[in-house]
């Protein structure tokens, strides 16, 4: 079983990899720089082979890169779509230094555009994107609130299928529960896994953010609980990580990292409800 958390880069890069040891992982998830700002990774090599190194020793990975918050893909205003197009491409250079396969991207919101127009604009600065042959770039599952994208598989069908890119998925199962789709039982784990693979394909599913909800299904409101005590619970964490269609699949934690329940708690709980099937 692949799983692991999204670590911190603090002091370099590749303490990521000794953090996500440390708390029992094998997969992991990071920022190249703080997501709230415009900024560029600069890694230099000796940091990209020591990150390199160690993944390799510890055999960890895969690891994938999530982008910049300040990133939106379906914005209709072309300064913010070439800061965007201009992030995106230093990630997945990035991602290709350091041996990452994949750079996650959530779409954005179309701010006016529509969704058609909003949507087609994403498609349209992942096409022009230079992407080494090596890295994937993920498009990820949304809460769904106001004008933002991605909280109907039916968005992420679309740009996968319109762009000349050979793109991926990553859902977060928190905001999958809040855009509407129901994981809170086995029964609705079922049917939201058969939704997506009739919508988008289960081929195309290369990552999933594990994350209990907050907020009840439907609400649109994005934050995240330990794994189990959200309202997606027990029963349909447990249904998630035994799912038979997803038993390949890596899953990255993005719960709350706290003194008393860190990733490490909630990766144990991961395999605790993995083995109780």
């Amino acid at each position: 079983m692949r799983v692991g958390a999204h670590e911190s880069v603090a002091g370099g890069v590749f303490n990521a990899v000794e953090s996500l040891v440390d708390d029992g992982g094998n997969c992991g998830q990071i920022f190249t720089h703080s997501p709230q700002v415009w900024q560029d990774p600069n890694i230099d090599e000796e940091e990209a082979e020591r990150f390199r190194t160690l993944s390799d020793e510890h055999g960890v990975g895969p690891w994938v890169i999530h982008s910049s918050y300040l990133v939106n893909l379906c914005t209709p205003k072309d300064g913010l779509r070439e800061k965007s197009l201009d992030s995106m491409q230093k990630e997945v250079d990035a991602a290709s230094q350091l041996g990452i396969e994949y750079v996650n991207v959530h779409l954005g919101a179309h701010t006016g555009a529509g969704v058609e127009g909003g949507l087609e604009n994403a498609g349209s600065v992942l096409d022009d994107l230079s992407i080494p042959d090596d890295v994937t770039v993920l498009v990820e599952s949304d809460a769904g609130s106001g004008t933002k994208l991605g909280g109907d598989f039916e968005h992420l069908a679309s740009v996968l299928d319109e762009s000349t890119q050979d793109l991926d998925v990553c859902v977060d199962t928190a905001h999958a529960f809040a855009a509407g789709y129901d994981l809170s039982t086995p029964e609705a784990v079922d049917a939201t896994v058969a939704a997506f693979d009739d919508v988008v394909g289960l081929d195309r599913l290369a990552y999933v953010h594990l994350n209990d909800s907050k907020h009840a299904c439907g609400t649109n409101k994005d934050e995240h609980a330990h794994i189990g005590e959200g309202e997606i619970g027990v029963d349909g964490m447990r249904r998630i990580v035994t799912h038979p269609d997803l038993h390949e699949v890596p899953f990255v934690l993005e719960t709350p990292n706290t003194s008393e329940k860190g990733f490490a708690w909630n990766i144990d709980r991961v395999r605790e409800l993995a083995a109780d099937d």
